[in-house]
C-alpha cells in the first residue's frame, strides 16, 4: 500500500505542468474567436497569427503527454540517482515502441493489427506505433524505475565495468522490452476494444457515475490513492481516449463558436469537474471554521485560512485547507466528499460538462472565458448551484463544530499552543528546539529541510522519501524515533504530520519541493 501511494503522489510531477499549458491554449482560443475579437480574429491578420503560434507551442504538453510521464515518474520514484533513472527510462519507453513498430511492419496481420486505423495507431518521437497512451507510459517508466533502483550499483567484473549503472540499466531494459511489446501487440488490441466498451458504460452510466467519481476522487484524498481515480479520465483513456483535459481543450474553439449545448457537443461525460468543490466548497468551510473560533483567536485564525482557501480556491489545491479538519474530524471530510460530490452531479444535470479538474484560474480560461459568449446559460447555473452549496457546506459545518465541540482551529483548549502560521523570523527566534537550523543555513527551505529530517530521526531513519502537491512522503525504519505533529508545527511551520506505521506524511504545502531537495542533499552529505 504504501509503494501504491508512493506511486500516485509521484504522478503529481507530470501533472503539475498540464494547468498552465492548458492556460495558454484557453487564451488563445478566446483571443482567435471572432465573436469576441472582431476583425482581429481574421486568419490572414497578424494578431490572429502571433496566438496561432502561441497555441501550437502550448500544445506542446499534450502532443508528448506520454513522454512527459515517462520522464517525470523516475525524478519521484528513482531512489538514487534521478537524472540516469530518466535517460533509461526514455530508453525504453522508445526501444519498446521501436519494438512494437517493427513488429506491426512485418506481421500486423497475425496480430490483427490495422496500421491503417487511425484510432489504434499513435506517433511517439516519430515512431509509429500502438496508441497504448499514458497507460503504457506508465508501465514502461515504472518497470524502468523498479530495474534502476534494482540493478543501478550492481557491481560487474571489471573487464565489464564499463556497463555498469545506467548503461546495465538499458541494457536489461532491451530484453525486457521485447517480450514486453510482442505481448503489447497481441492484447492491446483486445484492451483498445475493452477502453471502447468501459467509455460507452461510463457516459451511459449518468448521474451515478458522475455522483461516484468525483466522490471516491475526495475520499481517497488522505490515503493518496485519488490519483488513480482521475488520471485515467483526465489523461486517458477512461471515457475519452486522449484524455478530458487535451480532447476539451482541442475542441475548444469549435464549441466557443457553436451555440448547440455543450453536453450535446461533448462526448466526454460530466467527468473532471471536481474543481467546483474545491472553489464553492472550500469557502462554505472556512467560514464554518472562521465563525466557530474563538473570539481572541479569529484574527490568526483568519490569516491561516485566507491563504490556505485562496490556494484552494484560485489553485485548486485543497489539501492545506483539508488538512486542516481532515485528521481532527475525519467525519467532517466524509461530509465533504459527500456534499460535493453532490453538487458537481446536480451542476452536470443543469448542462456542466468540460475540463474543470483544477481552481479558479484554470476553469476560467479553459471553461468560461472562451466559451461563456454561447454557453453563459450553463456557467450562470453553475455558479448559482455552487453557491447555494456553498451555503450548505457553511451551515453544516458550523453546526456539526459546535454540536461536537470539534476543536478546530481556534478552538483549542488553552493549553494546547497558540493558533499561528510560523514565519521565518518565527522560526529563527526558536529556542531549545533541538536544531541549529537557522544558524547554519541561509535560506528558508534549508532551515525547513534541516528541522524536518532532524524530526523524522535523522538519515539513518529514512528509508525513501518522495512527495505529492503539499505533502512530504516518508517511509522510515523506525517509526518510534519520528516526534510527534506539535514538533513539526513548532519547527518547521509544517501543518501537521500523519503517521501510519513506516509511512509518514509531513505537510509541508507547496513548497514541498524545494524542502525535499534540500532534504535530500543533506541526506546526500552525510
Amino acid at each position: 500500500m504504501n509503494a501504491i501511494r508512493r506511486f500516485g503522489s509521484a504522478m503529481i510531477v507530470p501533472v503539475l505542468l498540464f494547468p498552465f499549458f492548458g492556460i495558454i491554449v484557453g487564451l488563445a482560443t478566446l483571443f482567435k474567436n471572432e465573436q469576441i475579437m472582431g476583425a482581429l480574429a481574421d486568419p490572414d491578420h497578424i494578431w490572429y497569427q502571433i496566438w496561432s503560434l502561441i497555441e501550437d507551442t502550448g500544445w506542446t504538453v499534450f502532443t508528448h503527454m506520454e513522454l512527459v510521464f515517462v520522464i517525470g515518474l523516475p525524478i519521484s520514484l528513482a531512489k538514487k540517482a534521478s537524472g540516469r533513472a530518466v535517460l533509461s527510462a526514455v530508453m525504453a519507453y522508445l526501444m519498446f515502441n521501436t519494438f512494437i513498430s517493427s513488429i506491426i511492419e512485418l506481421w500486423a496481420p497475425a496480430f490483427n493489427i490495422d496500421p491503417t486505423d487511425e484510432t489504434g495507431m499513435t506517433e511517439i518521437a516519430g515512431i509509429e506505433t500502438l496508441d497504448t497512451n499514458i497507460l503504457g507510459a506508465i508501465v514502461i517508466s515504472g518497470i524502468t524505475i523498479w530495474l534502476h533502483n534494482k540493478y543501478y550499483d550492481k557491481k560487474l567484473p571489471d573487464a565489464l565495468g564499463i556497463f555498469q549503472g545506467g548503461p546495465f540499466v538499458v541494457m536489461l531494459s532491451f530484453f525486457v522490452m521485447l517480450p514486453l511489446a510482442f505481448l503489447t501487440a497481441w492484447i492491446w488490441p483486445m484492451v483498445q476494444d475493452g477502453i471502447a466498451s468501459l467509455q460507452g458504460f461510463m457516459i451511459a452510466s449518468g448521474s451515478l457515475g458522475v455522483w461516484l467519481f468525483h466522490f471516491l476522487e475526495r475520499i481517497l484524498i488522505p490515503t493518496g490513492l485519488h490519483h488513480f481515480i482521475y488520471t485515467p479520465f483526465q489523461f486517458g483513456p477512461a471515457v475519452v481516449n486522449d484524455g478530458i483535459t487535451a480532447a476539451w481543450v482541442n475542441n475548444l474553439s469549435e464549441f466557443s463558436t457553436s451555440s448547440e449545448p455543450l453536453a450535446e457537443q461533448w462526448n466526454g461525460g460530466g467527468f473532471l469537474l471536481q474543481g467546483n468543490i474545491k472553489m464553492f466548497g472550500s469557502i462554505g468551510i472556512a467560514l464554518a471554521m472562521y465563525t466557530t473560533a474563538k473570539a481572541a483567536k479569529k484574527k490568526q485564525v483568519g490569516a491561516l485560512l485566507l491563504a490556505a482557501t485562496l490556494t484552494a480556491v484560485v489553485a485548486g489545491i485543497t489539501e492545506p485547507l483539508e488538512f486542516t479538519f481532515l485528521f481532527i474530524a475525519p467525519l467532517l471530510f466524509a461530509l465533504h466528499a459527500f456534499l460535493g460530490a453532490t453538487m458537481v452531479t446536480i451542476q452536470n444535470a443543469f448542462g456542466l460538462v468540460g475540463n474543470q479538474g483544477g481552481g479558479l484560474i484554470e476553469i476560467a480560461t479553459t471553461n468560461w472565458i472562451p466559451l461563456a459568449g454561447n454557453h453563459w446559460e450553463v456557467y450562470l447555473a453553475q455558479i448559482v448551484i455552487g453557491l447555494i452549496f456553498t451555503v450548505i457546506y457553511f451551515y453544516l459545518f458550523r453546526f456539526l463544530i459546535l454540536k461536537f465541540d470539534i476543536a478546530l482551529p481556534g478552538r483549542e483548549k488553552d493549553d494546547e499552543g497558540e493558533t499561528k502560521l510560523y514565519t521565518k523570523e518565527d522560526y529563527k527566534a526558536q529556542k531549545g528546539s533541538g536544531t541549529s537550523a537557522a544558524a547554519t543555513y541561509d535560506n528558508e527551505y534549508d532551515q525547513k529541510a534541516a528541522a524536518i529530517l532532524e524530526g523524522l530521526g535523522g538519515t539513518d531513519n529514512i528509508a525513501d522519501i518522495t512527495n505529492c502537491a503539499t505533502r512530504l512522503r516518508v517511509t522510515v525504519v523506525d517509526p518510534e524515533q519520528v516526534a510527534d505533529d506539535q514538533y513539526f508545527k513548532d519547527n518547521s511551520g509544517a501543518h501537521g504530520l500523519v503517521k501510519s506505521n513506516e509511512s509518514i506524511q509531513v505537510i509541508v504545502g507547496l513548497s514541498v519541493p524545494q524542502v525535499r531537495d534540500s532534504i535530500e542533499s543533506f541526506m546526500n552529505e552525510d
